[in-house]
């Protein structure tokens, strides 16, 4: 049996996943399904794939089915410049605005309401309408594409906003792994793959340009390797103490908000 990866064909995973493409003899027993992190939460519930880098929210909303890596995440050292919203107004006078919500990522959403009724204190209208909204909330390479339209007054970075209320680093991505994989023949395939994560991350930082090039022939890349330097520079994938005390917290303002019934533990391969 292979081991079915949920791969995200965002610019924040190219570290994860370069090499696999780069060298694909050399990976054998694995297959990749592609998709947005919203799309592959729900095939991760329902155990249709063993594991992605899933939004963070996914492990939390199906704690009973998952484990998380231990070692591996997707955060940032400052902003993240890839989870924005663009705003027509400053943030606190956002109340009774019309925010439109990605519908591709449940983590960036449940953050933006928390900040909004937990810091900002202010209480927009959440809408499906981009074309009809005072602010949006993008993630991925929409998100970068829309930065450089320079067409908003207002731009907020998520990972921003949580470090100024909580002086931690968000983890906008944990790597969720689903039980099916934890036995059998497929855990000797998961333990490899997870390795393999690492190697392909430390091969990324050793050449960008290169790992990119191979990723562009897969996913069309809007920048050249040069333009995403500063974005690369900010992330950063490991799932320090630090991180995980963030996650906690999260998940308990999560609860907080109703958007989650309760806070689940962290529970680790």
């Amino acid at each position: 049996m292979n081991l079915r990866v949920g791969r995200i064909p965002f610019l924040v995973c190219a570290p994860f996943f370069h090499l696999f493409f780069r060298d694909e003899a050399r990976f054998e027993g694995y297959s990749f399904d592609d998709g947005a992190p919203s799309a592959l939460n729900q095939k991760l519930w329902t155990g249709k794939i063993h594991l992605a880098p899933a939004s963070s929210i996914a492990y939390a909303r199906a704690p009973q089915d998952l484990v998380l890596a231990p070692d591996l995440c997707t955060s940032c050292r400052l902003e993240v410049h890839s989870v924005e919203l663009y705003s027509k107004y400053p943030l606190e006078e956002l109340s009774g605005k019309r925010i439109y919500l990605t519908s591709q990522s449940g983590t960036s959403v449940a953050l933006l309401r928390i900040i909004c009724s937990q810091y900002a204190h202010v209480h927009p209208e959440y809408v499906t309408d981009k074309n009809n909204s005072d602010a949006v909330l993008l993630i991925g390479d929409e998100a970068l594409v829309e930065k450089t339209k320079n067409v908003w007054p207002f731009c907020y970075d998520m990972a921003l906003l949580w470090r100024s209320w909580h002086g931690l680093p968000f983890v906008f991505g944990a790597w969720s792994v689903h039980k099916s994989a934890l036995s059998g023949e497929v855990r000797p395939r998961l333990e490899s793959f997870l390795s393999q994560v690492h190697e392909s991350i430390a091969e990324f930082r050793k050449d960008p340009s290169l790992a990119l090039k191979k990723w562009a022939e897969h996913y069309p890349v809007p920048f050249s390797a040069e333009q995403l330097k500063d974005y690369y520079d900010s992330l950063d994938y490991e799932f320090t103490d630090e991180r995980k005390k963030s996650l906690e917290l999260y998940f308990n303002l999560c609860a907080k908000e109703g958007i989650l019934n309760e806070a689940p533990p962290l529970r680790y391969l």
